[in-house]
C-alpha cells in the first residue's frame, strides 16, 4: 500500500488491482467435473467460480460457458462444442495468465508515467539484469526450451565483451599480442534463430497446421536438424541440444499448445462485458485480428520471446556491461559447505576459466594516452619532456621503472597489466598530499594575513567610533554644565565671601588685639624711660614696625590655610578609611554579639539550674529541721552524689573522699561551714546569687565593647571570663561535695528518703551543664 501511494497510484486503482491478483488466486482453484465418456467436462460449482465471477464482474453462467465450451462458427451459425478436462484446465490457466500479465504490463505503465521514466525523461541509466542460469531437470518442457535460449544469447554477449572485443581491440591498437582461444556458442544461437530451418522456424510452422502434435514436432526436428553437431535426437518425442553450459534433453509434449498460447475469442467477449475497469482495458488492447475470432494468425509464444530477447540485447549493446558471477556452493543450500566438484563445473560452465586465463595473459588495464597523460603527466620533473600525450606516457611509464613486460603502449591507449595502475595511483596520491599541504599552509598564510587586516580595519574603525562616543558625552556634558553653572557658581560665590569675611573678621581682631598689645607696651616704656627734655612726636616710628608686622602675620595665616586645607584632606581619607574599618567592625561585633547571647543564654540555664538544686536543698534542710531529734542520730548513707559530671552515681561519697580545695579561704569557709550544714547551704546559695550577679554585669560590659571602638580587646575578654568561670566552677562543686558528705554523716530515714527523691531529681532532670 505504501509503495503505490508513493507512485501516485489512487485509491480506487489500488482496490482494482487487488481484486485482480484475488481473482486469478481463485481462478486457480475452481475445478471440473468429467460428465461423459467423451471426457467432456463442466465447471464444478463453489465457491472459487462464485467469487472469481464477483471480483471479476461478470455473471457466473458467462464464466462457466467461457471456461468449459468453445464456440466454433459455421458461415453465419455458433456452434458450442464440450472441452475435454484438459483443454478446459488450459483455458482455465490461459485466461488467469492473461490477467495477470496484462495487470503487470499496465502497473509498469503507471510507474512510469508516474516517475516520468523514458527516453524523453531520463539521461544516463543504470539497468540491472538478474537471470537464473541455464536449466537442466529430469524432464524439462517449452519453459527451460526459452531460458536457455536466453541464456545462450546473454552468454555470447558475455564472450563478445570479454574474449572477441577483448582481443579485437588488441589487434586494433596494434600491440604485440598472442590470441586466446576459447568456446563459442554461436553455432548454438544459429541452431535456434537460423532460418528456415530453425528451432524456433520449425515450431512456429509446425503451430499453424491444426493437426500437428507433439510427436510431429519432434519428428520434423529430427529430421531437418539430425545432421546440426549440437542437436541431438532422442527417443519418442525427446530431443537434446548442446548448450555452452551442456547438454539439454526436452520432451515436446505440450510444446505446440504452449507455443500457441491462444486467447479464444470467446475470453474478449467475456473480459469486454465485465464490470471492472480494468478488464475492459485489457480487452480493448487485444490485437484486431485475435478480437475478430482468427485465433490463427496470432504471433507465437516463440516468436515474442525471440523479439523481446532482440530489444534486450539491442539495449545492452548500447550500455556498458559489468558481469557478476553467482556460483553456488553446495546443491542441498547449506552453510558453510563448497562441494568443489559442483562450483568447478559451474565455473567451466560460465567461462569463467576462460575469463581468467585471457585476464592474466591480457592486459586488463588500459587507458587512452589523453587520459593517462592528464591523470599522471603532473607526476614527471623533468621540464624537457615533449607535450604529446605519448611522449608523456611513455616518459610517466620510465620515470616510475615499469617493466616493460608489464605494458605495451598502442596506437591510441595504453595497456597495463594487473597491479601496475595502483603502484601509479599510491605515487600520484603521494604527490597530492603534498601538494594538498602546501595548499593548506599558503591557504592559512592568507586566512591570517585577511584576518589580522580586518582586526586591524576593526580596531581603527572601534577607535573612530569610540571617539565620537567620547566627544559627544564631553559635548552633552558641556551642555549639562552651561545650563546648571549660574546656581553652582553664585552657592561656590556666597561661600567664598563667608570665608573670606570671617578670614578678614579673625585677621582684624588679631592685628587690633597685637595693636592694642603694641600700645600697651609703648606706654610703659615711654612712662617709664622718657626723659624731661624729651618730644612725643618720636613715638610715631611705631606705626610703620606694625604695618610690617602685621603683613608678615598675614603671609603665616594664609599659609596656614592651605596647609590646614591640606590636613582637611588628608583627614577625609582617613575618616574613609576608618569608615571601612568601622564596617567590619560592626561585622565582626555582630558575630561576637551572637556568640555572647549563646553563652548568656546557656549561663543563664546554668545558673537557673544551680538555683533551682540549692533551693531544692534549702527546702529539704528546713523539713530536717523539723522532724524530731532522735532521727538526727541515724545514720545518712546517700546511695547519690553531684560528680564533676552533674551525673548521679551510686558510690557513696565520704568529707574525706572530697578533693580538697587548693584555695585557704576556701577550707576555712568549709571548716565554718561543717559545724551548721544549713548555714553552708545558705552560703552556698548566697554566693551563687552573687556569682549570678557578677557575670551578668560582665557579659553587660562586653556589650559596651562595641560602643567605645575596642572590638579587637573581646577576644582577651571573653577569654578571661570563661577563666574566671571555670576556677568557680571547680571551687563551688568541690564545697558543694563537701556539703554533702556532711548531710550523708547527720541524716535519718526520712532525711535520707527525701535527700535521695531530691538528689534523684537534681541528678535527672535538673542537671546543669558547664562550659
Amino acid at each position: 500500500m505504501e509503495a503505490l501511494d508513493i507512485v501516485q497510484i489512487c485509491k480506487a486503482d489500488q482496490e482494482q488491482i487487488f481484486a485482480m491478483l484475488a481473482a486469478i488466486l481463485w481462478l486457480g482453484n475452481i475445478s471440473f467435473q468429467v460428465i461423459d465418456s467423451e471426457n467432456h467436462v463442466d465447471v464444478l460449482f463453489d465457491e472459487a467460480i462464485t467469487n472469481a465471477a464477483k471480483l471479476m464482474g461478470c455473471s457466473v453462467l458467462d464464466l462457466t460457458l467461457a471456461l468449459s465450451t468453445h464456440k466454433i462458427r459455421c458461415g453465419k451459425d455458433h456452434i458450442d462444442k464440450k472441452l475435454t478436462l484438459q483443454q478446459a484446465i488450459d483455458r482455465r490457466d490461459a485466461l488467469a495468465k492473461f490477467i495477470y500479465a496484462s495487470l503487470f504490463d499496465w502497473l509498469v505503465d503507471q510507474i512510469n508515467k508516474s516517475l516520468e521514466a523514458g527516453k524523453l525523461f531520463t539521461g544516463r541509466s543504470i539497468n540491472i539484469l538478474d537471470i537464473y542460469g541455464f536449466e537442466s531437470f529430469k524432464i524439462n518442457s517449452f519453459e527451460q526450451f526459452c531460458i536457455n535460449y536466453a541464456n545462450e544469447r546473454l552468454q555470447q554477449h558475455f564472450n563478445r565483451h570479454l574474449f572477441k572485443l577483448e582481443q579485437e581491440e588488441y589487434d586494433e591498437d596494434g600491440i604485440d599480442w598472442t590470441k586466446v582461444d576459447f568456446i563459442d556458442n554461436q553455432e548454438c544461437l544459429n541452431l535456434f534463430e537460423k532460418k528456415p530451418l530453425g528451432l524456433l522456424s520449425l515450431l512456429d510452422e509446425e503451430s499453424n497446421f491444426p493437426i500437428a502434435t507433439d510427436l510431429t514436432l519432434a519428428n520434423k526436428l529430427k529430421q531437418h536438424l539430425n545432421s546440426n553437431p549440437f542437436f541431438k535426437a532422442e527417443r519418442g518425442r525427446a530431443f537434446a541440444i548442446h548448450h555452452y553450459a551442456g547438454e539439454v534433453a526436452y520432451d515436446t509434449n505440450g510444446f505446440l499448445e504452449k507455443n500457441r498460447d491462444p486467447l479464444h475469442s470467446d475470453f474478449y467477449q467475456l473480459l469486454s462485458s465485465c464490470d471492472c475497469q480494468l478488464l475492459q482495458l485489457f480487452a480493448s488492447k487485444l490485437p484486431s485480428s485475435q478480437s475478430g475470432g482468427s485465433e490463427s494468425s496470432t504471433q507465437s509464444v516463440g516468436s515474442k520471446f525471440k523479439g523481446q530477447l532482440f530489444k534486450l540485447m539491442h539495449q545492452l549493446e548500447n550500455t556498458t556491461p559489468h558481469f557478476i558471477r553467482c556460483i553456488k556452493p553446495n546443491a542441498k543450500q547449506l552453510p558453510q559447505v563448497c562441494e568443489d566438484d559442483l562450483v568447478l563445473r559451474q565455473l567451466r560452465c560460465c567461462g569463467v576459466l576462460e575469463v581468467v586465463r585471457i585476464s592474466r595473459s591480457g592486459y586488463p588495464t588500459r587507458m587512452s594516452h589523453q587520459d593517462f597523460a592528464q591523470r599522471y603527466g603532473f607526476l614527471l620533473s623533468e621540464k624537457n619532456v615533449s607535450r604529446d600525450p605519448l611522449s608523456i606516457s611513455v616518459a610517466v611509464l620510465q620515470h616510475f621503472n615499469i617493466l616493460p613486460e608489464m605494458y605495451q603502449v598502442g596506437y591510441t591507449k595504453v595497456f597495463l597489466r594487473t597491479g601496475q595502475i595502483a603502484r601509479l595511483e599510491v605515487q600520484r596520491k603521494q604527490v597530492l598530499q603534498g601538494i594538498l599541504g602546501v595548499q593548506k599552509h599558503f591557504r592559512g598564510f592568507l586566512a591570517r594575513r585577511d584576518l589580522n587586516e580586518l582586526k586591524t580595519g576593526v580596531t581603527i574603525l572601534q577607535s573612530f567610533v569610540r571617539g565620537e562616543n567620547a566627544r559627544r558625552r564631553y559635548s552633552s556634558m558641556v551642555t549639562r554644565c552651561t545650563v546648571s553653572a549660574p546656581d553652582t557658581l553664585d552657592q561656590q560665590l556666597v561661600a567664598t565671601i563667608c570665608l573670606q569675611a570671617a578670614i578678614r573678621g579673625w585677621l582684624a581682631r588679631k592685628q587690633f588685639s597685637d595693636k592694642w598689645k603694641l600700645k600697651s607696651l609703648n606706654q610703659d616704656n615711654t612712662n617709664s624711660k622718657r626723659k624731661p627734655g624729651k618730644k612725643i612726636s618720636e613715638v610715631k616710628v611705631i606705626p610703620q614696625e606694625q604695618v610690617e608686622i602685621q603683613a608678615s602675620i598675614l603671609v603665616e595665616l594664609q599659609r596656614k590655610v592651605a596647609k590646614a586645607e591640606e590636613i582637611i584632606e588628608q583627614k577625609e581619607e582617613e575618616n574613609a578609611a576608618l569608615r571601612e574599618q568601622l564596617q567590619q567592625y560592626e561585622r565582626k561585633w555582630s558575630e561576637y554579639e551572637t556568640k555572647m547571647k549563646t553563652m548568656e543564654e546557656t549561663w543563664q540555664m546554668q545558673m537557673e539550674s544551680l538555683q533551682g538544686s540549692l533551693a531544692a536543698a534549702r527546702k529539704s534542710l528546713t523539713t530536717d529541721n523539723a522532724a524530731p531529734q532522735h532521727a538526727k542520730a541515724d545514720s545518712f548513707p546517700s546511695p547519690y552524689y553531684y560528680d564533676c559530671e552533674d551525673n548521679p552515681s551510686t558510690d557513696v561519697r565520704t568529707p574525706s573522699a572530697s578533693t580538697p580545695s587548693k584555695n585557704p579561704t576556701t577550707d576555712a569557709r568549709a571548716e565554718k561551714e561543717t559545724n551548721d550544714p544549713i548555714n553552708a547551704v545558705t552560703m552556698l546559695t548566697k554566693e551563687f546569687e552573687q556569682r549570678k550577679q557578677n557575670f551578668d554585669n560582665d557579659a553587660k560590659a562586653l556589650a559596651e565593647v562595641k560602643a567605645s571602638g575596642k572590638s579587637a580587646s573581646v577576644d582577651d575578654e571573653l577569654r578571661k571570663l570563661k577563666a574566671r568561670f571555670e576556677s568557680w566552677k571547680k571551687d563551688y562543686k568541690v564545697r558543694l561535695r563537701d556539703v554533702k558528705a556532711r548531710f550523708s554523716k547527720l541524716g535519718h530515714g526520712e532525711f535520707e528518703r527525701r535527700t535521695r527523691k531530691w538528689w534523684g531529681k537534681l541528678g535527672g532532670k535538673g542537671r546543669t551543664h558547664f562550659l
